[in-house]
């Protein structure tokens, strides 16, 4: 590599989804609705759930915090791009791209273990339904959470931490639409192994697990549902667990398709448009999946508007 050409930065050029200036209005367009139904559907769902005393079950405090994990993290990403898709410029902070990649990491790994607590909930649920509160106790609740954040939160670190030991960079340029580490790294002059051998390894351990949990968690509440004795019951378990999978999946696809391979494998255009299902798509369609579908949440938030109108 020619040393001469490398330097340390103190900002970054954000190239985007598209360089065609005649798409920057409709991408606009296009990723500010998404954005705001993302908002407005992660911020409802924790309202309701809080406020709702019939939603203030173990499944639901699970998933006021995947609707504040989602929200954390289009936060983190969504409003960054929208401003660059309409500024010449494009430009990021050095610091503030650590940052940005810093909260990315943490709300993904904890995205990805919350997920697969969410998983085993449901199988307790399921399986074993008069004992459920008893098993998923508010202490079992409140410390498998932690975890959750704990491990995002130290993982992160940890990246950033080899991130901020690379001296220099051969360009400023980041081929993405935020700070992913791959594409960061791609771009410096020092020795980087180290950091791209410990994101294989972090990504496919966190992936290997949590699958492993999820899969064997839904095989159980598979044969759980077949032994019901209900058509009804049986239906309304395959119509839940379906759509949740569907979500489960693509959020995992997309990370395995990304990370969880060697970095002679990487081409960034492939991933740029990859890496915007589970950044921007999912965290839209999580409220929606999972609470659309739901009888609970339906009459919850009936009762909600319902006594807002009469107040």
């Amino acid at each position: 590599m020619n040393k001469e050409n490398c330097s340390s930065v103190s900002e970054f050029i954000l190239v985007g989804l598209s360089d065609l200036p005649e798409l920057s209005v409709f991408l606009f367009l296009v990723f500010l609705l998404i954005y705001g139904v993302t908002v407005m559907g992660n911020l409802g769902m924790i309202t309701m759930i809080q406020a709702s005393s019939q939603l203030h079950t173990p499944m639901y405090f699970f998933l006021s915090h995947l609707s504040f994990v989602d929200f954390c993290y289009s936060n983190t990403i969504v409003p960054k791009m929208l401003a660059n898709i309409l500024d010449k410029e494009k430009a990021i902070s050095f610091p503030g791209c650590i940052v940005q990649f810093y909260l990315f990491c943490t709300c993904v790994i904890t995205e990805v273990i919350l997920l697969a607590v969410m998983a085993y909930d449901r199988f307790v649920a399921i399986s074993y339904p008069l004992l459920y509160m008893v098993i998923m106790s508010q202490k079992l609740c409140l410390g498998l959470v932690s975890v959750c954040y704990f491990c995002g939160t130290v993982s992160s670190l940890i990246h950033m931490c080899l991130v901020l030991e690379i001296p220099s960079y051969r360009s400023n340029v980041i081929n993405h639409f935020f700070c992913d580490l791959p594409p960061l790294l791609s771009l410096a002059c020092s020795d980087v192994s180290l950091n791209e051998l410990l994101v294989f390894i972090v990504a496919t351990f966190y992936e290997i697990v949590t699958i492993i949990v999820i899969l064997t968690s839904y095989l159980f509440i598979l044969i759980t549902i077949l032994r019901m004795s209900s058509a009804v019951g049986r239906r309304k378990a395959f119509s839940t667990c379906t759509s949740h999978l569907t979500a489960i999946f693509v959020f995992h696809g997309t990370i395995l398709f990304i990370y969880c391979r060697p970095s002679s494998g990487y081409s960034l255009e492939t991933d740029k448009v990859a890496t915007v299902f589970y950044t921007v798509v999912i965290p839209m369609l999580n409220p929606l999946i999972y609470s659309l579908r739901n009888k609970d949440v339906k009459t919850a938030l009936s009762k909600l508007v319902a006594s807002k109108i009469s107040s």
